[in-house]
């Protein structure tokens, strides 16, 4: 077990993580350069997709009101010590779950998705993940994602969303989309806002 602190958006977090946890021993780079852009404000209902052990959930938490987000993983591992994380950060009202991508999760109208996918595996969880969460998102809700891979989610997004916005942070891009109609873009990555 190693003991996390991070100071984010004026609060101190404390975070407990284990071996075998996604960024065990400090927190990720990318991670950090999603919150950098993050427009989170209370009332806003936020899913924290692949939470690991919690930091942006909690935080998420700490500014939109606990009962407000939901942090979900596909490790019970990471979702139990986010569960412990939440109670030592002052949030225990956070609902955490264990679903593969949005598969065991029902929940729905976010104004806010946040992830950090793996991606250098195949490209199946995000996939699923910017597919899904078009679905997860309320009219004008948003998603944000950083990878290290640029064209693939960018075309990706803008074939779902209908264009996206892409911020080079400290060798990562941070995709934004928001869902702005019922259904799927499906328009042509020729097309991408960049």
């Amino acid at each position: 077990m190693a003991l996390i602190v991070a100071e984010l958006m004026d609060r101190r977090l404390e975070l407990e993580t284990r071996p075998g946890l996604f960024s065990p021993t400090h927190a990720d780079r990318g991670t950090l350069a999603m919150l950098s852009v993050a427009r989170l404000e209370p009332g806003m209902r936020v899913l924290d997709l692949g939470c690991g052990y919690g930091l942006v959930g909690i935080l998420a938490a700490q500014i939109c009101g606990p009962a407000n987000v939901v942090m979900c993983d596909i490790d019970p591992l990471a979702v139990e010590v986010a569960a412990l994380n939440a109670s030592r950060n002052g949030v225990d009202g956070v609902k955490t779950v264990v679903s593969d991508g949005f598969a065991q999760l029902t929940d729905t109208g976010f104004d806010l998705i946040l992830s950090n996918p793996p991606y250098q595996s195949d490209f199946s969880v995000a996939k699923g993940f910017i597919e899904k969460g078009f679905n997860r998102l309320k009219l004008g809700g948003r998603l944000l994602m950083v990878t290290k891979r640029r064209e693939w989610y960018r075309n990706k997004l803008v074939s779902i969303f209908g264009g996206v916005k892409v911020r080079d942070i400290d060798g990562y891009c941070v995709f934004e989309v928001e869902r702005r109609t019922a259904r799927y873009a499906n328009r042509s990555p020729r097309n991408a806002v960049k």
